[in-house]
């Protein structure tokens, strides 16, 4: 999985009509900057309103998941988005002159197809993902549908799905690798049973669904004069069926579990709305849009509890700032230098690593004997941290010393001791207006809390 963050080198439109809707409509994905994420545009609307592809947004799960925010309402989103998703593609402005986007041939390949052809551009941003840090479940015992998240340092998704039907028998469909969904994913089409399909078109549904977009699988007798109906239906001259098959028009299929496939590239598309990337192993079992959707609220419910959002340390990558180029950037020099690498940074936060050791100059006098690093040297590194962050924040760092100029809400939960490695995290609670900017800190040893506060600093030019 990539490190760092993506969009596209250039604009790309794809044109069709929308499965639900039978509007046509011109789909143009945008680049966008860094930390950008996915967000729709409506520009055929007053205004041209933004809809954030958040699961917050959802509004509506008749066959697709649909999404509203400013008075502007985007249908079956979950395509788009897998392709997005499948080609680690971070940030991208989703233009729509219509109010849903192109069907297609009912997957994410063209998408895929037209984003590849834009070229993919890596961001000066490293990608901030979410890695569910505990057992996630949501079940509907209705439905017998149940889906989990796991703890994994990857992504990957297992999905079975089983229609008690004598067409379609219990099917699997498993991604252990995200780079192989455009080879193993992304053609898979959606499907709809026979005897489901007069009951959406009452319902005002699949306005756009013909068999060039869509599977339709028999699972019923079928009489001729039915055929002659469904021709008519599906706005077609001829329908036919293959009883050995089971599938209308005969369509070949292009994997035998290819409806497990496509259900999984719903899945991608419909938890893409949590709006971080995630590392998770999700396993579904007979899942739908409804649960899939579920499933991405309890984990933005996860994110926004700050569970999961401890930052991870790996010495074996590396940093983006060792003790050098951080001491290029921080006038500190010992005893005060307290930072040893910058392990992560983007535009809003920055992670930094303290290793202690025994070493340490101020063991020498605080509690001999037992060994405790003082709280305001956490502070102060945490302060450092935080300095790394703001000095990157404008062109010309050089110029200018950051200095701590107010702490607020500061606690210490747990002694830190010689042997720990302590990793902060600080990011940006507000902008910065006229060199002054606030932050959250806090401090981490083996996945525990130790020490948080907020803070502001003052970015003040050299004289």
């Amino acid at each position: 999985m990539n490190e760092k963050q993506q969009t596209i080198s250039k604009s790309v439109s794809v044109t069709g009509v929308g499965l639900h809707t039978g509007v046509v409509a011109t789909m143009t994905f945008v680049p966008a900057p860094a930390n950008h994420g996915y967000k729709f545009q409506r520009v055929d609307l007053p205004g041209q309103p933004i809809v954030d592809a958040d699961v917050d947004n959802v509004v509506d799960l008749s066959r697709g998941t649909t999404i509203e925010q400013n008075g502007a309402r985007i249908h079956t989103v979950e395509h788009t988005l897998a392709a997005l998703v499948g080609l680690q593609i971070d940030n991208v402005l989703i233009q729509l002159d219509g109010p849903e986007p192109p069907i297609m041939d009912g997957s994410s390949i063209k998408f895929v197809d037209a984003l590849e052809d834009a070229g993919i551009e890596e961001q000066n941003a490293y990608r901030n993902y979410f890695e569910v840090p505990e057992y996630v479940h949501y079940i509907n015992k209705e439905n017998d549908t149940e889906l989990v998240a796991l703890p994994l340092s990857d992504y990957r998704l297992t999905v079975m799905v089983d229609y008690n039907s004598t067409v379609i028998s219990s099917q699997h469909a498993s991604l252990n690798d995200i780079t192989l969904f455009k080879d193993d994913i992304a053609e898979c089409r959606t499907f709809v049973f026979l005897h489901e399909l007069e009951a959406l078109y009452r319902q005002n549904l699949i306005k756009g669904g013909d068999l060039t977009n869509a599977i339709v699988i028999v699972d019923r007798e079928v009489q001729d004069g039915e055929l002659d109906h469904l021709s008519q239906l599906l706005s077609k001259p001829k329908v036919s069926v293959n009883k050995s098959k089971g599938i209308l028009n005969n369509v070949e299929l292009h994997y035998p579990n290819e409806m497990a496939r496509h259900k999984l590239l719903d899945l991608i598309g419909d938890l893409a709305l949590v709006g971080r990337p995630i590392k998770a192993q999700i396993l579904a079992a007979r899942p739908g849009h409804a649960a899939n959707v579920a499933l991405a609220k309890k984990i933005k419910k996860l994110i926004k509890s700050g569970k999961g959002d401890i930052p991870q340390y790996d010495p074996n990558k590396a940093p983006i700032f060792d003790i050098n180029q951080i001491g290029q950037l921080l006038a500190h020099r010992y005893p005060f230098q307290m930072i040893d690498k910058i392990i992560a940074l983007d535009e809003n936060s920055v992670v930094g690593v303290k290793n202690v050791t025994i070493n340490e100059q101020f063991f020498l006098g605080h509690f001999p004997g037992n060994p405790v690093m003082p709280g305001v040297l956490q502070l102060e590194a945490m302060a450092q941290t935080g300095g790394i962050l703001v000095l990157t924040s404008v062109p010309d760092p050089d110029n200018y010393w950051p200095y701590l100029i107010g702490i607020d809400a500061c606690r210490f939960r747990r002694n830190v001791f010689p042997g720990d490695t302590v990793i902060f995290k600080c990011e940006f609670t507000s902008p910065m207006k006229r060199g002054i900017v606030k932050m959250s800190g806090r401090g981490y040893v083996a996945g525990q809390l130790v020490c948080e506060a907020d803070m502001i600093a003052s970015l003040v030019k050299k004289k």
